[in-house]
This record gives C-alpha cells, sequence and structure tokens, in this order.
C-alpha cells in the first residue's frame, strides 16, 4: 500500500522556523518526483516547492524562494521542507505528493499525504 505521512507542522511565529518531513512506504520513493504543496482556507491548492527523484533539481514558487529549501534523503525515504523566515500568509494546510513528472500542476503527482496544519500568526 502506497502511503505518504507528514509530520511537523505547528504554530510558530513570524519569522520562525519549521521543517516539515514526508515519510514514504510501500513503494519504490527514490524514483517519483516529491512536490510540496499548500492550501490556505478558502483557497486552491498551490505549488510550493519540487525535487527530482535523484535530488540535483529544485523547483519553487517565487513567494518562498530564499527562505524554503526542499530536499530528500531516499535512503531513508523520507523528504523535507525546511520553511524559514515564516510569514503568516505561509499559513495553510501542507502536503506532499509524488509524482513522474517534474511539475508544478496538482493534476501531476499521482499519491499525495494527509496534509499537516502550519500556522504563522504575527
Amino acid at each position: 500500500q502506497v502511503q505518504l505521512v507528514e509530520s511537523g507542522g505547528g504554530l510558530v511565529q513570524a519569522g520562525g522556523s519549521l521543517r516539515l518531513s514526508c515519510a514514504g512506504s510501500g513503494w519504490t520513493f527514490g524514483s517519483y518526483v516529491m512536490g510540496w504543496f499548500r492550501q490556505a482556507p478558502g483557497k486552491e491548492r498551490e505549488f510550493v516547492a519540487a525535487i527530482t527523484w535523484s535530488g540535483d533539481t529544485t523547483y519553487y514558487t517565487d513567494s518562498v524562494k530564499g527562505r524554503f529549501t526542499i530536499s530528500r534523503d531516499n535512503a531513508k525515504n523520507t523528504g523535507y521542507l525546511q520553511m524559514n523566515s515564516l510569514k503568516p500568509e505561509d499559513t495553510a494546510v501542507y502536503y506532499c505528493a509524488a509524482g513522474r513528472l517534474e511539475s508544478t500542476q496538482v493534476g501531476a503527482y499521482d499519491y499525495w499525504g494527509q496534509g499537516t496544519q502550519v500556522t504563522v500568526s504575527s
């Protein structure tokens, strides 16, 4: 059974940091592109970052460039999203996802985690 489980969300003050983790099981984690998306209340799910299966190429949406870092450890079947200098507008449920293609589109990803809440207070 393919499974992705996120962890590491929580409440943090503006300017603070959090590291999200995404643990994969039941499949060959290392052969998939991994992405992070987020969804704020009343808004559509949006792309945050993605990383190729090898980890040598990363992609970010403009609003998080220079603040967030995506990484992965295929030996541990785990991906990460380090979030620094957090802002109230980063508040959302964060989802990790896995797919075969490098893409910023929700529909390109085959597997999704259940999400973890990130709340940034001002």
